[in-house]
């Protein structure tokens, strides 16, 4: 796909003022008629669309009622929600939006290195990047607004099911958490309850063991990777995928994964049908929803080495502007105006609460926050937490090919199904990775 240029023109805004001469006086004063006329004439009615990724209810709730606040407070703006659920990744989604010429004008852009050198998204507005302390850029641009700091995965936890199979203390080691999990089955528990029908949240575990095991320590080996001086046959690859081919194996993981959806979950953690997931605190609100009773803690899992090494960096995920939009000043200047409402502190605390998130703006936004949230900024604030991106989400010279993500998820439920993992599976991530970075390179002349 051919590279475009935009060319983002700035509208100004003039101001008119009606002079007039005040009788016998020889003063000029502003007309009260004209000053009310003006005051009151009406706001242009304008329309633009919106999208985002919907996997999370709560998430999708918070953003739902952002904009049910703003259209009220602003009867002059109607915003299409195009946002559905399904089957289909949000990447999917998003391409065939496109394809059919129904790119939202304001969009949650999670592959932004994608639609940023197709043209899609233009370059953020200044005054939206007022807002943030920390916005980070691609290829010198800023073309994502941060709506939430990076949320670390970890276990949510029963402690019911804890105290019933006698586990009395969170794991320091990865050898600590596997002994929980047999504590776990001995007593007949499902230890892990996991959404694989849903393609995004094979990222959880995925990623953990990747970072434990290659990008903790080298956050550079995708690059390393896309020039032929890394493979994923290499020890730490190899050993990221035994470990996680080693919870189904030893049946760690409950055996519906394959039909179970990733907002069933919740449900089957509070009604004792597993005693663990492995997500983000996003889920806190969704759990104490399904039972407001339920007891339940959460922990980062420890390496090997008992480090402890989440997914916390800030990265160019964000609302993004449509390049078309952009070029619309009524369509630009009503989306920043939403944006503006979005991340303002009374908004925004109400979206950050319900998601359990971390705030980016420059202003500091406060809520109250659960035990179990306040544990994970406990562990983002932590010195000795070492904080990386997972493997879809590093841009420049370390982005990943965005169509092998979803190829190797697939790759692996196919392992996973056969019960044969090998070297061999890892030798055609190699080449999948390769073909797809020649075809990148080949759609861009």
């Amino acid at each position: 796909m051919t590279k475009k240029t935009i060319a983002v023109s700035l509208s100004s805004v003039v101001a008119l003022s009606l002079v007039l001469s005040a009788c016998g006086t020889g003063s000029n004063t502003s007309s009260p008629a004209a000053t009310t006329a003006a005051s009151a004439a009406p706001k242009k009615n304008v329309t633009f669309s919106i999208g985002y990724a919907t996997g999370d209810p709560a998430g999708k709730q918070a953003i739902a009622d952002a904009v049910a606040a703003f259209t009220k407070a602003n009867p002059n703006v109607k915003i299409n929600d195009l946002s559905e659920g399904g089957m289909a990744s949000y990447l999917d989604w998003l391409k065939t939006k496109d394809a059919v010429g129904e790119f939202p004008d304001l969009v949650e852009m999670r592959d932004t290195q994608l639609f940023s050198e197709a043209g899609k998204i233009a370059e953020l507005p200044p005054e939206w990047l007022a807002l943030f302390s920390d916005a980070p850029k691609l290829n010198g641009k800023n073309w994502t607004a941060p709506i939430v700091g990076n949320p670390p995965h970890g276990i949510i936890y029963s402690k019911k099911a804890y105290a019933d199979a006698g586990v009395t203390a969170e794991p320091k080691t990865y050898d600590e958490f596997l002994a929980i999990q047999e504590k776990l089955k001995a007593k007949g528990i499902t230890p892990i309850t996991f959404g694989g029908k849903d393609i995004f949240h094979w990222g959880f575990w995925v990623n953990k063991y990747l970072m434990d095991n290659v990008f903790g320590d080298d956050p550079n080996w995708n690059s390393k990777r896309t020039k032929g001086q890394a493979s994923f046959t290499d020890a730490g690859p190899m050993q990221a995928m035994k470990d996680f081919n080693e919870l189904f194996t030893k049946g760690y993981v409950d055996k519906g994964w394959a039909s179970t959806a990733d907002n069933q979950t919740a449900s089957m953690l509070v009604t004792g049908k597993a005693a663990q997931l492995f997500s983000g605190p996003w889920m806190f609100t969704q759990i104490s929803q399904a039972d407001p009773k339920f007891e339940f803690g959460w922990y980062p899992v420890p390496d090997r080495k008992g480090r402890i090494i989440v997914n916390g960096l800030n990265n160019i995920q964000g609302w993004s502007i449509s390049t078309k939009a952009n070029q619309d000043a009524d369509k630009k200047a009503a989306i920043t105006e939403f944006v503006k409402f979005f991340f303002s502190k009374d908004q925004y605390s109400k979206y950050l609460k319900a998601v359990n998130g971390i705030s980016t703006t420059k202003e500091a936004i406060t809520y109250e926050a659960s035990p179990q949230m306040k544990r994970v900024l406990d562990v983002m604030a932590d010195s000795k937490t070492i904080k990386s991106l997972q493997i879809n989400a590093f841009f420049g010279d370390n982005q990943m090919p965005p169509q092998w993500r979803n190829w190797y998820y697939k790759l692996i439920q196919e392992w996973l199904t056969k019960g044969d993992f090998s070297e061999a599976y890892m030798k055609r991530a190699d080449a999948e990775w390769d073909a797809n970075i020649k075809a990148n390179a080949a759609s861009k002349k």
